[in-house]
Formats: structure tokens, sequence, C-alpha cells
């Protein structure tokens, strides 16, 4: 098979400019899939995000107009070479110059623009063409469906084929059906004006338009491929995704292994490289977080966005129960609701429950570092890599049996010693309790049990390998 040219579009990539998992998987996918029949280059927007270090290192292509509906916009192409992977930049500072990347009146103009963009610019890149495009996220799905609709009968174009993945299934970028002919140029084209652009809402619907268009399907987990057929998991969408499972898989996601290791981790209090040098960093983290100082007592963590998707009703209900039986420290913010309860929950339980209302990269490794357990009550999750970084760190995770949790851990069987960290099932606060309790009787009664299933969750292999492996799989398989 002849070699082949991937360009992987992003509207975000670590480290030029990163929102949320999207940036993480951006940043290291396409340098793990890399090999020597296949090469990845990422496509992404010029932001004003983007660090002057980086600005300073990029290199000027050339220049270009996009048509798009009535309009005829300028974008320029820059070039930078960073990590051995190829990195591409379109410029157009009406639509990228801006304060934050997301939340204006525009999105739609500013995404279809970009969408486009990756599809002209592809007659530009210097000795690469495309013979596939990976696309993520509703930023560029229209991606897929301009290459179909508008450019089939171009030059090479009507050989690439397209590759769609859902990292985030509730922004789907959903709009007024008027910019299917203002904005898109979509209008006189039946197929994509009457059906395939559309949701059950009656809007235009970028991420239902990839989905329809793209030649494969992709989400961050195989278990969350086959939520997303269901009403509860589906956001609406779950008929096409019926429709298009025959084209619809999951893989799952890999963390920087090289980054998240407790053995050269700088922002740990000791590094440790088996279960036993955790305890260091145990008692250091307790004494930081404003929890008494005891090595024996099991410490829960969380570390996340406090919102409802991330299962904290359910800790809500159980928490001061927890503490009859464990410390809990929560860092993240998020909704004000949760903020303020955990907050009062510390000021009613000092020294038992610690609340860190804020961002610290630094503070979140100690934590994975230091917890015994690591709290992932989701209500879905595409993917999760929390839980997977606790367990590069020893920490045990307890999680609710969804999307990539289900994949990623495997619960405890006291039978066998088997497994790598504490699954429920159902979305109940008090299965969340019960299975806390269990954990900690393990790490209480059993402690040559524990440490066994600590060196099994640091075991595990969460690198982005396995990962590329199978787009390897899915990127030939195209053309097979």
């Amino acid at each position: 098979m002849k070699k082949l040219n991937v360009l992987f579009a992003s509207f975000e990539a670590s480290p030029f400019i990163k929102t949320g998992g999207l940036g993480d998987v951006a940043a290291a996918l396409p340098g793990a899939v890399s090999c020597p029949d296949i090469e990845v280059r990422v496509v992404l927007p010029k932001l004003a995000q983007i660090g002057q270090e980086y600005v300073d290192q990029m290199r000027f292509i050339c220049s270009f107009y996009v048509p798009l509906g009535w309009r005829n916009q300028y974008c320029g192409l820059f070039e930078l070479q960073r990590g051995g992977v190829t990195w591409y930049f379109l410029d157009n500072e009406y639509y990228f110059k801006r304060g934050e990347p997301y939340g204006y009146f525009d999105d739609a103009e500013r995404m279809a623009f970009f969408s486009k963009a990756i599809c002209e610019c592809c007659r530009y890149l210097p000795d690469f063409f495309p013979d596939v495009l990976h696309c993520n996220d509703w930023h560029t799905a229209l991606a897929p469906v301009f290459l179909r609709e508008m450019y089939r009968y171009a030059p090479d174009y009507a050989q690439m084929k397209t590759v769609y993945t859902i990292h985030n299934l509730k922004f789907q970028g959903q709009y007024d059906p008027r910019i299917l002919g203002d904005v898109l140029g979509l209008y006189d084209i039946p197929a994509a004006r009457d059906q395939l652009l559309r949701d059950y809402g009656n809007c235009v619907n970028f991420m239902a338009g990839a989905v329809h268009y793209a030649d494969r399907v992709t989400t961050v987990s195989p278990t969350y491929a086959r939520e997303i057929c269901t009403p509860y998991f589906g956001e609406g969408m779950q008929d096409l995704f019926i429709e298009r499972s025959g084209v619809l898989s999951g893989i799952l996601n890999g963390i920087d292994t090289a980054s998240y290791n407790p053995s050269t981790d700088p922002a740990l209090a000791a590094n440790f490289n088996d279960p036993i040098g955790k305890t260091p960093n145990k008692t250091a983290l307790q004494a930081e977080v404003g929890l008494e100082v005891d090595p024996e007592v099991p410490l829960c963590a969380a570390v996340s966005r406090l919102t409802e998707q991330k299962g904290f009703d359910l800790l809500n209900a159980v928490a001061e129960e927890m503490l009859d039986v464990c410390q809990i420290v929560i860092l993240g913010t998020g909704e004000r609701s949760y903020e303020d309860y955990y907050r009062y929950l510390a000021h009613r339980h000092p020294g038992r429950f610690s609340a860190q209302i804020l961002f610290s990269e630094p503070l979140s490794r100690r934590i994975y570092a230091g917890a015994d357990l690591f709290l992932m009550p989701s209500r879905f999750e595409p993917c999760g890599l929390s839980q997977m970084i606790s367990m590069r760190y020893g920490t045990i995770p307890v999680v609710r049996r969804t999307g990539g949790l289900a994949d990623s851990v495997m619960p405890y069987n006291p039978e066998t010693g088997e497994g790598t960290g504490f699954g429920f099932n159902n979305y109940n606060a008090h299965e969340l309790l019960f299975t806390v309790q269990a954990a900690c009787r393990l790490h209480n009664d059993s402690p040559a049990a524990w440490e066994n299933l600590q060196r099994a969750a640091m075991a595990q292999d969460f690198s982005w390998d396995a990962s590329a492996i199978e787009y390897r799989k899915l990127y030939r398989g195209l053309f097979e």
C-alpha cells in the first residue's frame, strides 16, 4: 500500500491553544499515529491566544481566498515544525483575532469559514495532498460536507476520504436554517438543505452533517460509541447514529505518559515508581490542603469541572456519610451551587473535607499522587482521562461504568484479586457510597491486596501507542 497522507483538523491543540480534552488529543495523537507509511499533519486556526513564541516560529507559505456563501474571504497559510509534526495555521484576523476562542454571535460563520478553508488549503500545502481528512467536533464538522458537495469534481479531491471524531456530543453546532444560503452556500443543494444538515428540531446541525457525510465516524471510547445509539446518551441524534452504525466505532484516548510519570513529575513532593512511595505524597498533600495528616485514613479525591455531567449530584447526596470512612479533597471550578456546597462542607468538617475551588495543574498532580481513591461517578463520559492519570499514579479510581470509564477501569474482584479499580452501574448516590465504603474496607483491612491493586493499576498501558494502532487500522481500512 502507498504511503497515506492524513490531515488532522482541529480548532485547538496544546500547547498552542487548549480549552479542554480536544486540545490534548490533537496535541498527542498525530505524532503517535505517524509512521513510515502514514504521515499525519495538523491544521489549526491562527487564533489570537497562540503564544508569541510560537507565532515567531511560523513560516508564511501563501495566501488565498475562501468562497463562503456570497463572500470571498482572505486566508493566510502558515507552517510550523514542532515535536516531529508539521502544523499548519489558517489566518484570518476578522474571524480568529478575538478575545476568546469561542462564544461569539457569528460562531456559525467562523466555523464555516474554518471548515471551508481546510478544504481549500489542501491545494496549497507544499508536497502534501491529503488522502484522509480527519475532522474533530462541531468546529470542523462542515469540512466533510463541503468536500463532498463542492470539491468532489476538483482534481485529486474525489479520492480523499474523511474521518469524523466526536469528542463532545453536547455541542453540535445548531443554527437557524437561514444560514444554509447566506453563510454556507448550500441552499441550492436539496439533499443538504432538506435532510443531511437538519436535525430533529429542524435546525441546521453541523455535527449531523458530518455524521451523514463522513466515510467513518468515531468516538473516543468503544462503549460510548454504543451508548450514543440510545436516547439516554444520544443527545437527540441516536437515530442518525443507528443509521450510520456500520461506519461508527470507538477508539479509546490515551494520555501523555511521559508527562504524567510519578517517577519524574517535578510537581510532586517525592517521586516514586511503586505504591510504597506514595506515602510522602499523601502526608504532604494532607498538610497542603488542610486535612488532618494521617497516612492511615483513606483519602478520596476528585479533580474535575464541577458540573452535573461529572456526577457531583451523587457525591453531594452522600458526601457526609462518606466522611465517616474517609477524607475528601475536591479540586476544580464550575457551577456555583457545587462550589458553594463544597465550601460549606469544608467549613462544617475541617480536617476531613477540603474544597480547592480553583484551577491548578501542579496541585492536580499532587492530588493524583497523594490520594488513595479517585472519584468519577459521571452521568456520562465519552472517554475520561483523569481515571487513567490516577491509575498511573497508583490512585485507585471509583467510577460509574459508562463510556470510557467502563473501557479503562476493570472492577476489583475480591475472589481473584484481579482488577484496577472499583465500579458501579446505576446513576445512584448510594451505589456510589457503598462502592466507596467497600474500597475503604479493602484499604484498611487488606494492605497486601490493596498494594496488589495499586500495582495492577500502575501497570496499565494508557499511552497513545495503543490508540495509534487502531487509528492506523482505521485509515488503512478506508482504502481496502
